[in-house]
């Protein structure tokens, strides 16, 4: 029985078409596509866009659509569509650590004295330290959807004809600790980002409280050998307060950015505070209710 199921007994019978891991590599590959797009928005905004920042606009959706044609050829050929994801996946990773590298030399004052390179003050004003990182965990997590666990439940996972990395823990609760180190990522970057605000507004408080709450549950039961049913059922509860979380934050964000008419001015929005970020709350969410499904794979 998932974890899912173990919570709520009346989703034993759900058949969905796919399989747990299959609707994860849906989730990465339409993640990268939306990262594509949120980079796009958000290096759009000095007016010019330099030929480096390029990269990971056209990566993003490039590796998506390219993650979803895999996804075809894995029905049939699925070994073959491994090996292909996994080098997109390496890439991706590749992508997100050089990205989050260019912010912190923006973010830092080199020339300064010993110490004073780096501020709070700096990270808070410069471009998200981790917002290119992204792509890595989206790859992460896309890893460890594309490879195998043979058996169930056992922590180890296939990724080649005879190669094997045995996990100290089930595929099942190491994706419940990405979820957790997930949740993690956005609620710093909701902190930053709010900190420029001075949290004047009571709603910014929100995120921080979810955020916190989904770290802590999510990381407590990817640790727990035999969750109860409680224990599952509190984190349920986390995931859904997630996704709620981030359509109120997606909402109040394109209020802030209309006019007081309600007008939508693309320049007030392109600007104003990003609708997609809180979204990263309720992408997480789903996410992290995925990952209850069932773990049975069908192998090609």
């Amino acid at each position: 029985m998932s974890y899912l199921s173990s919570a709520i007994p009346a989703l034993h019978r759900l058949r969905l078409p796919f399989s747990r891991d299959q609707l994860v590599l849906l989730v990465a590959a339409v993640n990268e596509i939306i990262l594509g797009l949120d980079v796009y928005l958000a290096h759009n905004i000095s007016g010019t866009i330099v030929p480096y920042e390029w990269i990971p606009i056209i990566f993003g959706p490039l590796a998506g659509v390219l993650l979803l044609l895999v996804g075809l050829v894995a029905l049939r050929f699925r070994p073959f569509a491994t090996r292909l994801a996994t080098v997109i996946f390496f890439s991706s990773v590749i992508v997100g650590v050089l990205g989050s590298y260019f912010h912190l030399i923006r973010a830092s004052l080199p020339a300064a004295p010993f110490g004073q390179q780096l501020s709070v003050d700096l990270l808070v004003w410069a471009p998200p330290i981790l917002g290119p990182i992204s792509f890595a965990g989206v790859a992460i997590l896309g890893l460890s959807a594309a490879w195998i666990e043979d058996p169930v439940d056992s922590g180890i996972l296939v990724l080649g004809h005879s190669r094997r990395l045995h996990l100290p823990y089930s595929k099942t609760r190491g994706y419940l600790f990405l979820v957790s180190l997930g949740i993690l990522a956005a609620l710093i970057s909701s902190v930053l980002d709010h900190a420029r605000t001075g949290f004047s507004n009571a709603w910014l408080w929100l995120p921080v409280t979810a955020g916190a709450f989904g770290t802590i549950v999510a990381a407590l039961l990817g640790t727990a050998d035999s969750p109860s049913r409680r224990d599952i059922q509190t984190y349920v509860g986390a995931m859904l307060l997630m996704i709620l979380v981030g359509l109120v934050g997606a909402y109040l964000h394109v209020q802030v950015v209309l006019t007081a008419d309600n007008q939508f001015i693309f320049e007030r929005f392109l600007r104003g505070a990003p609708f997609l970020a809180p979204m990263q709350f309720s992408n997480l969410g789903l996410l992290g209710l995925l990952v209850l499904l069932d773990p049975t794979e069908r192998k090609s």
